[in-house]
């Protein structure tokens, strides 16, 4: 029995220009083709999955649950073609055939990690590499969080809080690379900083603190829910409020503020970075989860 191929390289991008621009004769426009044919080519391809990949309707076309994961399996497959070719020229040009990383490494963090575990750990890639050319987004650490980002073909790369409560999805590969702790912050020289209120923002109020946080009678609802960490440390440099806080956030905290030491039962959580086995095997993703463990390692050092 004839197995249905499945959908061509061509007919990938077309779905992606669909699900970019919104609507058939938008991505028609944008890719030089007739609206006809973006409409072939989408049924095509619905066809050979089996299933409806879009919800047509007055306002344009928008991806159903089904699409949602055709969506991210494309963006998958064009990036590792993109890889392909990559090192091969790579290979092909490079001395004694040790070839050279050059192109995009698309990476996906959190705020601090972006801000304060990133950027040494780039900056000695891209010394070491010159035409790696890194592209950072940060995306809040919730609901489906960096993770999401590479299961969804955004990123080559994400880091991300690792627990067992928050898991490396099954779909990808990861690795802890530090363990930070929290700290109480407080207005420098409070008397009694704990009898300050709360404030918090959402990311922190995930389950890898939860029960610790319930068994601390002294701490009482969150008073204001900030929109960062950075907005957190701001308004307690203020004279605001207090906040536990993790490690990475607390670096570079201005003076007046103080960080008290909350004991061996404080809270922890783990930074590590997850990608797909695919892409975990290539040579600038590779090269570095290599630097950021070389980064980690200087930190606890």
């Amino acid at each position: 029995m004839a197995t249905e191929p499945l959908p061509a390289v061509g007919e990938l991008r077309i779905l992606l220009a669909v699900a970019r621009e919104g609507g058939f004769s938008a991505a028609a426009t944008a890719l030089g083709m007739t609206q006809s044919a973006v409409s072939h080519s989408v049924r095509t391809s619905e066809r050979k999955l089996g299933a409806v990949l879009f919800e047509r309707g007055r306002k344009g076309a928008t991806p159903t649950a089904a699409g949602e994961v055709a969506l991210g399996h494309a963006r998958r497959v064009l990036r590792l073609l993109e890889v392909m070719g990559a090192e091969v020229r790579g290979a092909a040009g490079g001395a004694g055939g040790a070839g050279t990383l050059s192109g995009p490494l698309r990476i996906a963090a959190f705020r601090s990690a972006a801000l304060h575990l990133l950027p040494p750990a780039l900056e000695r890639l891209t010394a070491r590499h010159p035409g790696i050319a890194p592209e950072v987004r940060i995306v809040r650490e919730v609901g489906r969080g960096t993770a999401g980002e590479v299961l969804d073909g955004r990123a080559d790369l994400g880091i991300a809080t690792i627990g067992t409560t928050s898991p490396v999805p099954p779909e990808l590969i990861g690795g802890v690379l530090l363990e930070e702790g929290y700290a109480l912050v407080h207005p420098a020289g409070h008397p009694a900083p704990r009898s300050l209120p709360l404030v918090d923002w959402v990311e922190n109020c995930t389950s890898y603190t939860r029960e610790w946080w319930a068994a601390q009678e002294w701490l009482p609802p969150a008073t204001v829910e900030a929109e960062d960490d950075g907005a957190v440390l701001s308004m307690v440099s203020t004279g605001f409020g207090m906040a536990v806080m993790p490690e990475l956030s607390l670096i570079g905290a201005p003076s007046s503020v103080e960080i008290t030491d909350l004991g061996t039962e404080r809270p922890t959580r783990s930074v590590g970075y997850v990608t797909t086995p695919e892409l975990g095997g290539s040579l600038a993703v590779r090269a570095l989860i290599r630097e950021l463990r070389a980064q980690s390692g200087r930190r606890a050092g």
